[in-house]
């Protein structure tokens, strides 16, 4: 496995994976993602700021996620002091083909290696309520779970924020 930035070559694909994981979710009462978010408008800005990482097995994309220092400033729900500079993980999504092969564990960890290289204390991620398997996930890499917040581009739901300090 690789794990490489993303290329606009590589939008066909991850839109294909985005229509095979939505349903998925929203099936397991996870509706954080719909048919309008994430979108390839979403990805291409994640492309265009080389923002946006993907897993690679043999040509094959196994999962992605947009590896930025954008923090939503609902984060303050939870105290996380936004005047710190963190990689956040946003968009992370594993091939329903490829789960349970440490797609999401090495894509986490390369956000770990972002914050090295540019001298980032902190990591910090957020899931939707409904999302147990991300739960169990982020803990055992050695996320803390920092309490409950809104977002308001996605009305009506409920998050989780973790922070994961280097």
């Amino acid at each position: 496995m690789t794990i490489r930035p993303a290329t606009s070559a590589d939008l066909p694909t991850l839109m294909t994976l985005i229509k095979r994981i939505v349903p998925l979710m929203q099936e397991a009462g996870n509706f954080q993602w719909d048919d309008q978010y994430p979108n390839e408008a979403v990805f291409n800005q994640d492309i265009s700021r080389d923002q946006l990482w993907v897993a690679d097995i043999n040509g094959q994309i196994a999962g992605v996620a947009a590896l930025t220092e954008d923090q939503e400033p609902e984060y303050a729900q939870v105290g996380f002091d936004l005047s710190q500079r963190a990689i956040v993980t946003h968009r992370l999504a594993v091939d329903p083909s490829y789960q349970g092969q440490g797609i999401a564990v090495a894509l986490l960890n390369q956000a770990g290696k972002l914050a090295i290289e540019r001298g980032i204390a902190f990591l910090r991620i957020d899931t939707n309520s409904e999302n147990p398997a991300t739960q169990r996930l982020f803990p055992k890499l050695g996320y803390q779970y920092a309490g409950e917040i809104t977002l308001s581009f996605r009305p009506g739901l409920r998050f989780l924020a973790y922070e994961k300090q280097l």
